[in-house]
């Protein structure tokens, strides 16, 4: 099952908005056949391995399959992966943690008893289940899981009071956060962001350092932009200005009024949320992401944005680069939250990873509800 787990880990750039699944076939205590889902609409793990082992000419019938999340039941855009195991003719499946999709849960584990093969569940149930945490929340609770990205200097400053903020944090910190955004369904950021920085908002390929080894440019899938634009302020008279637009994958800008539709190019749509005290209402808009597809989103927006949505309890992993810099009292701190008049009412975060990315600590800590 570890095993699979590495496997499935493999498929982290490219399989959204599908999980990441991995599966090994073992017969007479032998590996026999290897696979992980790599990529949405093509097969899934369980079919890659069988596909793995009938290559390298092994007898099937009778193995053990080893999968990190359990079979599909239903007919996606591939057949059902619990159907193929059984035609395959394995034995026994054992299954990292049950699939939290209502359409699968349950049912592929019944597919494969039905058919007479033994199950076992929950083998190294944590370590699959940090293998998509983002698939798990918006199957249990409908909203994806929402990652906040945040640089500043070791006193908590993000841009001079000029506004400068190029580069605070190093190259090996950036790179770090293009991994990140390869990983994401989807990258939030606010209309500022994209009028003052005239930010992108992509995955650059020749930033990504060791991941160019786990996958191939042609390969490479950019997350979609979701811009929140309350005001309208980005107009198809933009679009050959702002170098946003000049990357022709999918943009979606989020407004709480549309008066007309504007003529937009095919990669850019408009999605309407209702309106909360002048401002786009964050919490409907997670629950259309999520009815979207999206699995893991990444906000990279200034303080008041990032703030929001801290302050209406969306954000539910902080990540913070701090750069070994110190800015003085002259510029921007790192988040705009409602003011607090005691200190138990303040955001309560859990530590989870602290480490060194080239000469700057990067903190991940979880956002306790």
């Amino acid at each position: 099952m570890q095993r699979a787990v590495e496997l499935a880990k493999r498929g982290q750039y490219t399989t959204s908005p599908n999980p990441n699944v991995g599966c090994v076939l073992v017969k007479n205590n032998q590996v026999i056949g290897e696979g992980w889902h790599r990529k949405a609409g093509e097969g899934h793990a369980e079919v890659n391995a069988i596909a793995n082992a009938k290559e390298l000419g092994h007898d099937i019938n009778g193995a053990t399959a080893y999968v990190t999340l359990e079979p599909c039941s239903h007919f996606g855009r591939t057949p059902p992966c619990a159907q193929g195991l059984i035609d395959a003719g394995i034995k026994h499946v054992v299954i990292g943690m049950v699939d939290p999709n209502p359409l699968v849960s349950g049912r592929g584990v019944t597919m494969l008893q039905n058919a007479g093969i033994s199950t076992e569940s929950g083998v190294l149930e944590s370590a699959c289940r940090t293998l998509n945490p983002g698939f798990i929340k918006r199957m249990s609770q409908g909203k994806p899981l929402l990652r906040c990205k945040m640089a500043a200097s070791l006193d908590g400053k993000t841009a001079m009071q000029s506004g400068e903020s190029k580069w605070i944090t190093g190259s090996k910190a950036r790179q770090d956060v293009q991994r990140f955004r390869a990983k994401s369904c989807a990258i939030i950021s606010g209309a500022d962001t994209v009028l003052v920085d005239d930010a992108t908002l992509n995955v650059r390929y020749q930033e990504l350092g060791f991941a160019k080894d786990s996958i191939e440019q042609t390969n490479l899938r950019q997350p979609t932009r979701v811009i929140i634009d309350s005001q309208n302020r980005l107009t198809p008279v933009l679009l050959l200005t702002l170098a946003l637009f000049k990357q022709q994958s999918s943009i979606i800008l989020v407004r709480t009024s549309l008066e007309k539709t504007a003529e937009w190019p095919h990669f850019v749509s408009e999605l309407n949320v209702s309106e909360i005290n002048g401002k786009a209402n964050l919490t409907e808009l997670m629950s259309k992401l999520g009815e979207i597809g999206f699995n893991e989103l990444w906000l990279e927006s200034g303080a008041r944005l990032s703030g929001a949505f801290i302050g209406a309890g969306l954000v539910d992993e902080l990540i913070l680069y701090q750069a070994p810099k110190l800015m003085a009292e002259n510029s921007f701190g790192l988040f705009d939250i409602p003011t607090l008049t005691l200190l138990k009412d303040a955001v309560q975060l859990s530590f989870k990873d602290v480490r060194m990315v080239g000469d700057d600590l990067r903190i991940i800590a979880d956002i306790c509800s």
